[in-house]
């Protein structure tokens, strides 16, 4: 059981494998899980955009895309990031871009751990969760 990451029309962010492995594991034992195979699939704009038309016939630009793959309680999935979008999302909210890229990355796993961001209210229950979840990340680890 892995936690891999790779780049597709991009280069790889600058993350702490280690230290992201071990904060994902820990956040996920928050909620009861364990991990098993996770796929970090970095990637620019127009491959998220391609990937959300031919997946999920989407026409929009996003910052993540889950692929959920969990079965009972070991949670597993392909999780695209379009690093483009994180860059402009750090810009519009005046974060760091690596913060903003961890609160990304904490994002797929609290989908895969079944919490959701579509419905009435979920949008701030998510946001509560990531930021929870952000402060379990040393701040050594947080910044770029």
């Amino acid at each position: 059981m892995a936690i891999a990451y790779y780049a597709e029309e991009v280069k790889l962010p600058a993350i702490k494998k280690k230290a992201v492995g071990d904060w994902i594991r820990k956040v996920a034992s928050l909620y009861g899980k364990r991990t098993g195979d996770i796929s970090y699939i970095f990637c620019s704009d127009e491959k998220i955009l391609e990937v959300n038309k031919q997946y999920l016939q989407h026409d929009y630009y996003t910052d993540i895309i889950s692929f959920d793959y969990t079965e009972g309680t070991k949670i597993s999935g392909d999780l695209f990031i379009s690093l483009d979008t994180v860059k402009s999302n750090s810009e519009n909210f005046g974060t760091d871009y690596t913060e903003e890229l961890h609160r990304i990355i904490i994002h797929g796993i609290l989908h895969l751990c079944g919490i959701n961001d579509k419905g009435p209210g979920e949008r701030e229950i998510m946001t509560q969760k990531e930021n929870e979840a952000l402060a379990l990340l040393p701040e050594e680890d947080r910044k770029s």
